[in-house]
């Protein structure tokens, strides 16, 4: 493997106290920022609204941004516009946080496009509402998801590694996951199935670095690092991992970034999500996984 820092020796472990209180602090602001702003900002997935089916003349595929933008212009909160079928049939689904009230939102949505679209004659096919019941629903098996997600985890590292290894695996996993639903809370940013989709990426991304790292823990343990003390072990052999971690890392975030800066609206809140996510998911491997793992070795030694 190329390696871009040879011989380093970085006191990481040194600096694990301003680390982890950091992350409680920030933790904190998240937490207070969701009573602000009275809970999460969630999209219609969550919430509930109104969903309009609209059949343009002619294409409008490019101009899905533009939309979206009229429609949001209504006061109905962000606009989910989604195209129907293939972009050659013109034909969209727009859907509003706000619930039908007879035919008021359809009318107020229609009215808007004949404005902006005055040179391609539309017509709406189809009003729906979309009930909170299935938004609840659906935010319970999200939680659900990320819940056995986890435990699943835990399991699998108390068996592949042992107990010690599987809590500081996990422990670090809430914490990204945590931090990530904190920035969008502080952004006011929606909460949607695609950052759900988001959140389980960013734990088996996370999970993946810390496995690494703890690979290379147990390696040492078996005589990789004589003579260290198990603090040295673990600061030692995070250096020794440490290119294959910024190596991995930057290339996943090019990708992020480019997702961010070039996609379409529709995906920037998960191409953020996992720039968030992976940013602090390197963070939380160096600097919560393995201070977590001396201190149960500092109550019940893992190596003699």
């Amino acid at each position: 493997m190329v390696q871009f820092f040879k011989n380093t020796n970085v006191n990481f472990i040194g600096a694990r106290k301003i680390a982890i209180g950091a992350s409680i602090a920030f933790i904190l602001i998240g937490i207070i920022s969701i009573f602000i702003h009275k809970g999460f900002n969630l999209s219609v997935d969550f919430a509930g609204g109104t969903l309009v089916q609209v059949k343009f003349s002619n294409p409008v595929h490019n101009d899905l941004g533009k939309i979206r933008s009229i429609i949001s212009g209504l006061g109905f909160g962000s606009a989910e516009v989604k195209t129907i079928g293939q972009p050659a049939n013109n034909e969209l689904a727009l859907t509003v946080r706000k619930k039908a009230e007879g035919n008021t939102v359809a009318n107020e949505i229609q009215k808007a496009l004949e404005s902006g679209y005055s040179n391609n004659q539309f017509e709406i096919r189809r009003v729906e509402t979309v009930g909170p019941k299935i938004g609840s629903e659906l935010s319970r098996d999200a939680t659900y998801a990320i819940i056995l997600s986890l435990i699943a985890i835990l399991i699998y590292i108390g068996f592949r590694f042992n107990l010690p290894f599987g809590v500081a695996s996990v422990i670090p996993l809430f914490h990204d996951v945590l931090v990530t639903i904190g920035v969008f809370s502080l952004l006011n940013l929606e909460i949607s199935i695609s950052f759900i989709a988001a959140l389980l990426t960013i734990v088996g991304y996370s999970l993946n670095d810390t496995i690494v790292i703890f690979d290379r823990i147990r390696e040492n343990m078996r005589g990789g690092l004589k003579g260290k003390t198990f603090e040295q072990l673990v600061n030692g052999s995070i250096n020794q991992t440490l290119s294959r971690t910024i190596i991995t890392s930057l290339t996943t975030l090019f990708v992020v970034i480019a997702l961010w800066v070039l996609g379409s609206e529709a995906i920037k809140d998960f191409a953020l999500a996992l720039l968030i996510g992976i940013s602090v998911g390197t963070y939380s491997t160096i600097f919560i996984a393995s201070p977590i793992l001396l201190y149960w070795h500092s109550k019940k030694p893992l190596i003699k």
